[in-house]
């Protein structure tokens, strides 16, 4: 049942419980009880678009869509993308000591995979440090063969992470002089820099649908602030997607409001959010 009210709508608790399934079924996400009003307010917006006012017609519509184009759409409404430059740092002091201990060893091909990408501040803060840590040694990106691959879900925060254009608010967790050199002034804007956009490759992945398509080899993996999202089965078969692809001896960074507690995974924690696979 659906009422029209202030230009929203009101889903009923059993309609709730079915847009919540299909949720659950394609993207492996868990709605919490509470945020029905959320919700409410975002699929509005979608039917609105599309001139429809039933609920439960616009869940067959998404299951009918078989591009699944109309799936994408519903994701990309509900999805909350928080995210920040150099967020939760101590992930980053990992990066930074693995790659640099793997460089001192002659190691010249570096993979790090940002599972959750979100707007792009995760994978280009580990551009930067990869950088950073390359410019330490007198190295530069041609002397390595580096490379960033960055996942989400959401179509419509991809298109935000390859337009890479922030604004002075979101960019004052970077330091003046990182700032300085892998930025440009864009206006009332910054873009990231050509050579660090390079670094990246940009693409779609729901992380509740594996195998992933990635032939894996990855000597770092961040997977952070996504889990929360996700119940115990789904975290499991996430984590041992990620097990998988990561390299033997490679590193995993979760959020520090996640834990990996009653999850089967190949890993051992090193310390807070941090593990490392072990050997084969």
């Amino acid at each position: 049942m659906v009422e029209s009210g202030s230009g929203g709508i009101h889903i009923d608790a059993r309609t709730f419980d079915a847009f919540c399934a299909l949720v659950y079924e394609r993207a492996g996400i868990t709605l919490r009880e509470g945020k029905e009003s959320l919700v409410t307010a975002r699929v509005a917006r979608r039917m609105h678009q599309l001139g429809q006012t039933s609920v439960a017609d616009y869940i067959a519509h998404v299951r009918a869509d078989a591009s699944g184009e109309e799936m994408v759409l519903l994701l990309d409404a509900i999805a909350t993308n928080t995210t920040s430059f150099f967020r939760e740092p101590a992930a980053f002091t990992m990066l930074a000591e693995v790659v640099g201990g793997l460089l001192e060893r002659g190691q010249r091909r570096i993979r790090v995979w940002s599972a959750a990408s979100s707007t792009g501040e995760e994978p280009f803060t580990i551009a930067m440090v990869l950088a950073e840590v390359l410019r330490g040694r007198g190295l530069d990106e041609q002397a390595v063969d580096l490379a960033v691959l960055a996942t989400d879900i959401s179509t419509k925060v991809l298109d935000r992470c390859r337009n890479a254009l922030y604004s002075e608010t979101v960019l004052r967790p970077v330091p003046a002089d990182l700032r300085a050199r892998y930025f440009v002034r864009q206006g009332e804007a910054w873009r990231v820099c050509d050579r660090l956009r390079a670094l990246v490759t940009f693409n779609r992945l729901n992380l509740a649908r594996p195998p992933y398509p990635m032939k894996g080899g990855f000597e770092v993996v961040f997977c952070r602030n996504v889990m929360i999202y996700f119940d115990q089965a789904v975290r499991t078969r996430v984590m041992a997607e990620v097990g998988r692809l990561l390299a033997p001896g490679g590193w995993l960074a979760i959020g520090s409001a996640e834990s990996l507690t009653g999850i089967r995974h190949p890993f051992d924690q090193v310390r807070p959010s941090i593990y490392r696979k072990g050997p084969p």
